[in-house]
This record gives structure tokens, C-alpha cells and sequence, in this order.
């Protein structure tokens, strides 16, 4: 007879595989939107399934709903995700990980006129973009856009935080 243990199996942040990333904005009917989407290559131990999961476990433990909810940040002052944007580089932090990128101008005031962003964690893996190598818009777009992506996702609004008073 074989049984399951019912133990959270302990997080591993190799598990995730590389992790990314990206930043940029668009157009919405009350001014832009500055977007942080976050995905792993899908190149962790387990390969794309693996990674999946891992980042289905730091959701859940950091206390993010996967699915369409989107979880307003700025209202609770002890979020589990920061956000801290500082000289052309946005910071992501939450339990077990940091992640950074580099921010295009019209984010940094899209995100300076309204004070957060939208971010986008997905479980979907994206290994065709990798850090380094150019994104076209399309490709953004049709990821960032799918369905797949969208609901295999927490979504929640950062508050923008910087070094500066």
C-alpha cells in the first residue's frame, strides 16, 4: 500500500528555473498602464512542468490567487509583494526571490503619474524569451494576451516605493 504525505514539500527557488522579468506600458482610458509580467524559461530541474509548479507553490505561499482576481496591493500596507523603482530599474520582492529589470522612460512615468503598476506573475513558461534578446510587441502581446497566460497568473497592483522621501 502506497500513501501520499499530506507535507508541504519545502520551496525551492532553483525549482522556478530562470526567472524574468519585463516591464512596459500601454494605453488604457484613464492614462497608460505601467505592466510587470514575470515568467520562468521553464528550464528548472523538472523542465517546463517542474517550473510550473514551483511557481504555483510561491504563489500560494506568498498568498496570491491564480486565476482572474486581480489583488489591489495599495491597499494593504503589509503586502507580500514590493516594488521598488529606482534609477531606471524596477525591483520585485517577495518572499524567496528578487527580481529586477531595466524600465523603458515611458513606464517610469506611467508609473510616476499613478503611483503602482499591474503585475503579472504567470505559471505559464515562456522560454522563447529570454533575458538579453529583444521581445518584439507582437510576441508580448499574443503571450502576455493569451489565455493561457492570463488565467494560469496572480495579478495585483504594486505600489511604486523608491529610496527617495
Amino acid at each position: 500500500m502506497t500513501s501520499t504525505s499530506s507535507e508541504t514539500r519545502p520551496f525551492r527557488a532553483a525549482d522556478l528555473g530562470t526567472l524574468v522579468v519585463m516591464a512596459w506600458s500601454g494605453e488604457h482610458p484613464d492614462g497608460d498602464m505601467p505592466f510587470l509580467l514575470a515568467y520562468s524559461l521553464g528550464d528548472g530541474a523538472g523542465g517546463p512542468e517542474g517550473s510550473t509548479a514551483a511557481v504555483e507553490q510561491l504563489l500560494h505561499r506568498t498568498g496570491l490567487p491564480i486565476g482572474d482576481e486581480i489583488v489591489d496591493g495599495t491597499r494593504q500596507p503589509s503586502f507580500p509583494v514590493g516594488l521598488l523603482v529606482e534609477a531606471g530599474q524596477a525591483v520585485v520582492t517577495m518572499a524567496h526571490l528578487n527580481a529586477q529589470c531595466s524600465v523603458p522612460p515611458e513606464w517610469l512615468a506611467a508609473v510616476g503619474e499613478r503611483g503602482y503598476a499591474y503585475f503579472l506573475f504567470t505559471t505559464r513558461p515562456w522560454p522563447e524569451a529570454e533575458p538579453g534578446k529583444p521581445v518584439a510587441p507582437e510576441a508580448l502581446a499574443a503571450f502576455a494576451g493569451d489565455e493561457k497566460t492570463l488565467n494560469g497568473a496572480a495579478h495585483a497592483l504594486l505600489p511604486a516605493r523608491s529610496l527617495r522621501g
